[in-house]
Protein backbone atom coordinates (compact mmCIF):
# COMPACT_ATOMS: atom_id res chain seq x y z
CA UNK A 1 0.00 0.00 0.00
CA UNK A 2 3.19 1.89 0.73
CA UNK A 3 4.66 1.51 -2.55
CA UNK A 4 1.43 2.19 -4.56
CA UNK A 5 0.99 5.51 -2.47
CA UNK A 6 4.99 6.34 -3.33
CA UNK A 7 4.82 5.88 -6.85
CA UNK A 8 1.43 7.73 -6.92
CA UNK A 9 2.95 10.72 -5.51
CA UNK A 10 5.91 10.03 -8.02
CA UNK A 11 3.46 10.43 -10.76
CA UNK A 12 1.71 13.27 -9.79
CA UNK A 13 5.03 14.94 -9.31
CA UNK A 14 6.23 14.28 -12.93
CA UNK A 15 2.87 15.29 -13.75
CA UNK A 16 3.18 18.26 -12.26
CA UNK A 17 6.50 19.21 -12.97
CA UNK A 18 5.84 18.17 -16.72
CA UNK A 19 3.27 21.54 -16.35
CA UNK A 20 5.04 24.03 -14.84
CA UNK A 21 7.89 23.46 -17.53
CA UNK A 22 5.18 23.59 -20.37
CA UNK A 23 3.95 26.70 -18.22
CA UNK A 24 7.12 28.35 -17.91
CA UNK A 25 8.35 27.59 -21.54
CA UNK A 26 5.37 29.00 -22.57
CA UNK A 27 5.92 32.61 -20.54
CA UNK A 28 9.79 32.62 -21.65
CA UNK A 29 8.33 32.39 -25.32
CA UNK A 30 5.70 35.55 -25.07
CA UNK A 31 8.40 37.44 -22.99
CA UNK A 32 10.92 37.09 -25.88
CA UNK A 33 8.63 37.57 -28.71
CA UNK A 34 7.87 41.50 -26.59
CA UNK A 35 11.42 41.95 -26.29
CA UNK A 36 11.88 41.25 -30.04
CA UNK A 37 8.70 43.03 -31.11
CA UNK A 38 9.94 46.16 -29.08
CA UNK A 39 13.46 45.69 -31.15
CA UNK A 40 12.11 45.78 -34.36
CA UNK A 41 10.15 48.79 -33.52
CA UNK A 42 12.84 51.12 -31.31
CA UNK A 43 16.44 52.47 -32.77
CA UNK A 44 18.78 51.68 -33.75
CA UNK A 45 17.40 49.87 -36.70
CA UNK A 46 19.99 48.03 -39.14
CA UNK A 47 18.58 47.93 -42.42
CA UNK A 48 21.71 45.52 -43.61
CA UNK A 49 20.92 43.11 -41.30
CA UNK A 50 17.30 42.78 -42.46
CA UNK A 51 18.86 42.81 -46.14
CA UNK A 52 20.68 40.10 -45.43
CA UNK A 53 17.78 37.69 -44.05
CA UNK A 54 15.72 38.81 -46.85
CA UNK A 55 18.37 37.02 -49.19
CA UNK A 56 18.93 34.29 -46.71
CA UNK A 57 15.01 33.25 -45.97
CA UNK A 58 13.12 35.11 -48.92
CA UNK A 59 15.47 35.11 -52.07
CA UNK A 60 16.98 31.67 -51.43
CA UNK A 61 13.90 30.49 -50.93
CA UNK A 62 12.28 31.26 -54.08
CA UNK A 63 13.79 28.47 -56.83
CA UNK A 64 12.23 25.62 -54.39
CA UNK A 65 9.39 27.28 -53.58
CA UNK A 66 8.24 28.07 -57.30
CA UNK A 67 9.41 24.28 -58.10
CA UNK A 68 6.56 23.40 -55.54
CA UNK A 69 4.03 25.88 -56.90
CA UNK A 70 4.33 24.44 -60.25
CA UNK A 71 3.96 21.13 -59.60
CA UNK A 72 1.66 21.73 -56.93
CA UNK A 73 -0.70 23.56 -59.80
CA UNK A 74 -0.10 20.78 -62.29
CA UNK A 75 -2.00 18.02 -60.20
CA UNK A 76 -4.65 20.35 -59.19
CA UNK A 77 -5.17 20.56 -63.06
CA UNK A 78 -5.44 16.95 -63.15
CA UNK A 79 -6.92 16.23 -60.48
CA UNK A 80 -9.57 18.59 -61.25
CA UNK A 81 -10.35 17.45 -64.92
CA UNK A 82 -10.54 13.59 -63.49
CA UNK A 83 -12.91 15.17 -60.81
CA UNK A 84 -15.14 17.77 -62.68
CA UNK A 85 -15.85 15.62 -65.51
CA UNK A 86 -17.64 13.47 -63.81
CA UNK A 87 -19.83 15.94 -63.61
CA UNK A 88 -19.81 17.33 -66.32
CA UNK A 89 -17.91 20.71 -65.45
CA UNK A 90 -14.59 20.58 -66.52
CA UNK A 91 -15.03 24.58 -67.40
CA UNK A 92 -14.43 25.54 -63.71
CA UNK A 93 -10.73 23.45 -63.42
CA UNK A 94 -9.17 26.97 -63.96
CA UNK A 95 -11.49 28.80 -60.81
CA UNK A 96 -10.67 25.34 -58.68
CA UNK A 97 -6.75 25.95 -59.23
CA UNK A 98 -6.70 29.33 -58.72
CA UNK A 99 -8.72 29.69 -55.61
CA UNK A 100 -7.19 26.44 -54.03
CA UNK A 101 -3.99 28.27 -54.50
CA UNK A 102 -4.41 31.99 -53.42
CA UNK A 103 -6.68 30.73 -50.85
CA UNK A 104 -5.49 28.03 -48.76
CA UNK A 105 -2.18 25.82 -50.69
CA UNK A 106 -0.24 28.74 -51.23
CA UNK A 107 0.33 30.30 -48.48
CA UNK A 108 0.37 26.80 -46.10
CA UNK A 109 2.61 24.93 -48.22
CA UNK A 110 5.12 28.02 -49.07
CA UNK A 111 4.85 28.50 -44.66
CA UNK A 112 5.90 24.90 -44.89
CA UNK A 113 8.94 24.26 -47.59
CA UNK A 114 9.86 27.90 -45.70
CA UNK A 115 10.08 26.38 -42.54
CA UNK A 116 11.97 23.30 -43.64
CA UNK A 117 14.08 24.81 -45.73
CA UNK A 118 14.54 28.37 -44.01
CA UNK A 119 13.45 27.97 -40.38
CA UNK A 120 15.50 25.04 -39.84
CA UNK A 121 18.96 26.83 -41.14
CA UNK A 122 17.97 30.04 -38.83
CA UNK A 123 17.52 27.64 -35.50
CA UNK A 124 20.58 26.20 -36.35
CA UNK A 125 22.68 29.01 -36.61
CA UNK A 126 21.28 30.54 -33.62
CA UNK A 127 22.13 27.78 -31.47
CA UNK A 128 25.51 27.16 -32.66
CA UNK A 129 26.45 30.95 -31.86
CA UNK A 130 24.88 30.30 -28.61
CA UNK A 131 27.09 27.00 -27.78
CA UNK A 132 30.14 28.94 -29.49
CA UNK A 133 29.17 31.59 -27.22
CA UNK A 134 29.22 34.31 -29.74
CA UNK A 135 26.00 35.37 -28.39
CA UNK A 136 27.94 36.20 -25.03
CA UNK A 137 30.44 38.12 -26.60
CA UNK A 138 27.70 40.07 -28.44
CA UNK A 139 26.71 41.05 -24.84
CA UNK A 140 30.03 41.56 -23.52
CA UNK A 141 30.35 44.72 -26.31
CA UNK A 142 27.24 45.94 -25.09
CA UNK A 143 25.40 44.67 -28.52
CA UNK A 144 21.77 43.28 -27.43
CA UNK A 145 21.54 39.95 -28.84
CA UNK A 146 17.82 40.29 -29.77
CA UNK A 147 18.00 43.44 -31.62
CA UNK A 148 21.00 42.16 -33.18
CA UNK A 149 20.05 38.68 -34.22
CA UNK A 150 16.31 38.17 -33.42
CA UNK A 151 14.99 41.13 -34.41
CA UNK A 152 15.94 41.28 -38.66
CA UNK A 153 15.03 37.24 -39.00
CA UNK A 154 11.71 37.82 -37.26
CA UNK A 155 10.62 40.91 -39.64
CA UNK A 156 12.55 38.74 -42.90
CA UNK A 157 9.86 36.16 -42.20
CA UNK A 158 6.98 38.44 -41.73
CA UNK A 159 8.27 40.54 -44.96
CA UNK A 160 9.30 37.36 -47.41
CA UNK A 161 6.94 34.38 -46.11
CA UNK A 162 3.65 36.56 -48.71
CA UNK A 163 6.16 37.46 -51.42
CA UNK A 164 6.87 33.90 -51.36
CA UNK A 165 3.51 32.97 -50.95
CA UNK A 166 3.01 35.05 -54.62
CA UNK A 167 5.39 33.50 -56.48
CA UNK A 168 3.86 30.26 -55.30
CA UNK A 169 0.20 30.90 -56.55
CA UNK A 170 1.79 32.73 -59.52
CA UNK A 171 3.48 29.53 -61.01
CA UNK A 172 1.64 27.48 -59.35
CA UNK A 173 -1.89 28.65 -61.67
CA UNK A 174 0.88 28.61 -65.05
CA UNK A 175 1.64 24.94 -64.22
CA UNK A 176 -2.22 24.41 -63.93
CA UNK A 177 -3.25 26.40 -66.75
CA UNK A 178 -0.13 24.82 -68.76
CA UNK A 179 -1.18 21.00 -68.22
CA UNK A 180 -4.54 21.76 -68.50
CA UNK A 181 -4.39 23.43 -72.19
CA UNK A 182 -1.19 21.34 -73.35
CA UNK A 183 -2.03 18.06 -72.26
CA UNK A 184 -5.58 17.72 -71.11
CA UNK A 185 -6.80 19.85 -73.90
CA UNK A 186 -8.84 22.10 -72.33
CA UNK A 187 -9.87 25.41 -73.52
CA UNK A 188 -7.47 28.06 -72.67
CA UNK A 189 -10.41 30.89 -73.09
CA UNK A 190 -12.58 28.76 -71.06
CA UNK A 191 -9.86 28.08 -68.44
CA UNK A 192 -8.68 31.86 -67.60
CA UNK A 193 -12.73 33.57 -68.02
CA UNK A 194 -13.55 30.91 -65.31
CA UNK A 195 -10.79 32.04 -63.38
CA UNK A 196 -11.47 35.71 -63.79
CA UNK A 197 -15.40 35.19 -62.70
CA UNK A 198 -14.05 33.24 -59.97
CA UNK A 199 -11.44 35.01 -57.89
CA UNK A 200 -12.31 38.07 -56.23
CA UNK A 201 -9.87 40.50 -54.63
CA UNK A 202 -11.36 39.15 -50.68
CA UNK A 203 -9.43 35.65 -51.81
CA UNK A 204 -6.13 37.52 -52.51
CA UNK A 205 -6.44 39.32 -49.25
CA UNK A 206 -7.36 36.42 -47.38
CA UNK A 207 -4.33 34.44 -48.53
CA UNK A 208 -2.35 37.71 -47.59
CA UNK A 209 -3.19 37.80 -44.06
CA UNK A 210 -2.74 33.97 -43.73
CA UNK A 211 1.03 34.44 -45.21
CA UNK A 212 1.86 37.18 -42.81
CA UNK A 213 0.36 34.86 -39.99
CA UNK A 214 3.07 32.16 -41.19
CA UNK A 215 5.55 34.49 -41.51
CA UNK A 216 5.30 35.27 -38.15
CA UNK A 217 5.33 32.07 -36.38
CA UNK A 218 8.41 31.04 -38.89
CA UNK A 219 10.00 33.74 -37.20
CA UNK A 220 8.77 33.58 -33.51
CA UNK A 221 9.47 29.61 -33.24
CA UNK A 222 12.94 29.95 -35.76
CA UNK A 223 14.30 32.10 -33.52
CA UNK A 224 13.28 31.04 -29.99
CA UNK A 225 13.93 27.64 -30.53
CA UNK A 226 17.60 28.21 -31.59
CA UNK A 227 18.05 31.59 -28.71
CA UNK A 228 17.07 28.62 -26.55
CA UNK A 229 18.75 25.70 -27.62
CA UNK A 230 20.38 23.40 -25.22
CA UNK A 231 24.52 22.92 -25.27
CA UNK A 232 26.53 20.43 -27.63
CA UNK A 233 25.11 19.21 -31.27
CA UNK A 234 22.39 17.18 -29.10
CA UNK A 235 21.13 20.17 -27.96
CA UNK A 236 21.09 22.23 -31.64
CA UNK A 237 19.71 19.06 -33.41
CA UNK A 238 17.02 18.60 -30.73
CA UNK A 239 16.42 22.58 -30.80
CA UNK A 240 16.66 22.28 -34.66
CA UNK A 241 14.14 19.55 -34.90
CA UNK A 242 11.75 20.91 -32.15
CA UNK A 243 11.44 24.30 -34.45
CA UNK A 244 10.30 22.64 -37.55
CA UNK A 245 7.79 20.63 -36.22
CA UNK A 246 6.02 23.23 -33.67
CA UNK A 247 6.42 25.70 -36.70
CA UNK A 248 4.63 23.28 -38.65
CA UNK A 249 2.05 22.16 -36.70
CA UNK A 250 1.48 25.79 -35.80
CA UNK A 251 0.92 27.06 -39.10
CA UNK A 252 -1.84 24.08 -39.68
CA UNK A 253 -3.52 24.87 -36.36
CA UNK A 254 -3.79 28.87 -37.11
CA UNK A 255 -4.52 28.46 -40.76
CA UNK A 256 -8.37 26.26 -39.26
CA UNK A 257 -8.88 29.31 -37.28
CA UNK A 258 -7.97 31.81 -39.71
CA UNK A 259 -10.01 30.08 -42.33
CA UNK A 260 -12.94 30.73 -40.10
CA UNK A 261 -12.67 33.59 -39.00
CA UNK A 262 -12.00 35.07 -42.28
CA UNK A 263 -14.54 33.13 -44.25
CA UNK A 264 -17.02 34.71 -41.60
CA UNK A 265 -15.48 38.30 -41.89
CA UNK A 266 -14.92 38.46 -45.78
CA UNK A 267 -17.63 36.28 -47.48
CA UNK A 268 -20.64 36.79 -45.31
Amino acid sequence: MNGLSAGTVAAVERLGKQILDITEGWGRSWIFLLRTLVAICTPPFRPYLLLTQLMQIGANSMVVVALIGMFTGAVLAVQGVYTLSKFGATAYVGSMVALSLIRELGPVLTALMVIGRAGSAVTAELGIMKITEQVDALRSMAVDPVRYLMAPRLLAGIIAMPLLAGIFVAVGIYGGYFVATSLLHMNSGTFLSQMDASVDWRDVYCGFIKSLAFGFIFGWVACYKGYTSGFGAIGVNKATTQSVVTASVAVLIVDYFLTSILNRVLFT
